[in-house]
């Protein structure tokens, strides 16, 4: 009974011990079938064709919208990473792709894609292409005014700066603005702003500033006032717009956009400038024109303004266009809304005004914003 017992326990110790071998074995054999790397699938015959949109031989960059169209295409691809040349980047798993670019002008951009297999192999080749970006022109009107309807300018759409401000409005100017028909009114489909010599709240000259300040603002546009300005030395005429942020930034941190100043002691030469941390009093940022019957004829007075630059124009001839290679809030306070104004001032802290002077007028046939 003892040895069968023994026995029994041999057979199965020895039962085990050989299936842990034939287990050993069976995986040594799956080893041997198992790759030591990973295989690679590496993609082939890449293709890479560029459509620029309105291309042709008359325009060879495109239509000016900046849309390209791309299409890859490579055996044992699954997907393609597109690089534009401009920071961006898409992946698309069908290889097709459109994409706009923004940035102004013809420019020139190397653009890549890389085609990817299954196990993250890739290709990829590359192109040099230019494209013509052009805003689309501002043709929904916002804001108009014809000046149709005599006597005092609508109030729907315009306020009044009164009194003589901060040391003559900053600048030493010698007028007291009023709302006064005397110094503004609506006649004949003219805003007629009239500058004259009388005493008056301390002040040797009356005149009017009309703003639409809390009534009417806007980012990005175009402006188009015509108008017949002053004649007179001493005389300072301008149409112009400031950040409705100015209350709480303060100048020049607000921006001010000045679409046309001029000064009767330089009776030929109209100016338009810009005012920002950067460059403010005298600045650096302006453009002037020379014609010499601004206080004869009616001109077209007019700014461009979006996210890229500021043009001004007269009767449709740029004069001055700003556009600064670091846009930052010292440079660039042109992000948010402005405010139009309409003026006309009498002498500063830099120039004299004729003793002779009785008084004369600016006068605007319409007043007209586009977005």
């Amino acid at each position: 009974m003892k040895i069968y017992l023994i026995h029994r326990n041999s057979l199965i110790f020895i039962s085990l011990i050989f299936f842990l071998l034939l287990s050993c074995d069976a995986s040594t054999d799956d080893d041997l079938y198992q790759p030591s790397q990973k295989e690679e699938i590496i993609p082939s015959n890449l293709t890479f064709d560029i459509s620029i949109v309105g291309a042709d031989n008359s325009n060879p960059y495109g239509d000016g919208t900046g849309v390209v169209k791309f299409v890859a295409k490579a055996t044992n691809a699954v997907r393609y990473e597109f690089h534009f040349g401009d920071g961006n980047t898409v992946t698309s798993t069908t290889g097709i792709t459109d994409y706009k670019y923004s940035r102004k002008e013809v420019n020139t951009y190397t653009v890549s894609v890389y085609a990817y297999s299954v196990t993250n192999d890739y290709i990829n080749t590359s192109e040099k292409i230019q494209i013509l970006v052009q805003r689309l022109p501002f043709e929904n009107l916002v804001f108009f005014d014809e000046f149709d309807t005599d006597g005092s300018p609508d109030d729907s759409k315009w306020g009044y700066d009164i009194g003589t401000g901060s040391n003559g409005w900053g600048n030493g100017e010698k007028q007291y603005y009023t709302k006064r028909l005397e110094n503004v009114k609506v006649e004949g489909g003219l805003l007629k702003i009239t500058a004259r010599k009388e005493q008056y709240g301390n002040s040797a000259y009356t005149s009017a500033r009309l703003l639409t300040e809390g009534k009417f603002d806007f980012t990005y546009g175009k402006v188009e006032v015509r108008a017949k300005l002053p004649f007179g030395e001493g005389t300072w005429p301008a149409i112009w717009m400031l950040g409705s942020n100015i209350r709480t930034e303060g100048w020049p941190a607000c921006g001010e956009i000045d679409i046309m100043e001029h000064w009767g002691h330089n009776q030929g030469i109209v100016q338009s400038a810009l005012h920002t941390p950067s460059s403010y009093g005298n600045t650096v940022n302006h453009g002037a024109q020379n014609l010499d019957d601004v206080s004869t004829e009616f001109h077209l007075y007019a700014v461009e303004w979006d996210d890229q630059e500021i043009v001004f124009s007269i009767d449709g001839k740029v004069h001055y266009t700003y556009k600064p290679a670091n846009k930052n809030s010292e440079t660039w306070p042109y992000n948010s809304d402005q405010f139009l104004i309409l003026n006309v001032a009498m002498g500063g802290s830099w120039f004299t005004i004729d003793p002779n002077f009785e008084s004369s007028t600016m006068e605007i046939d319409y007043v007209r914003v586009y977005q």
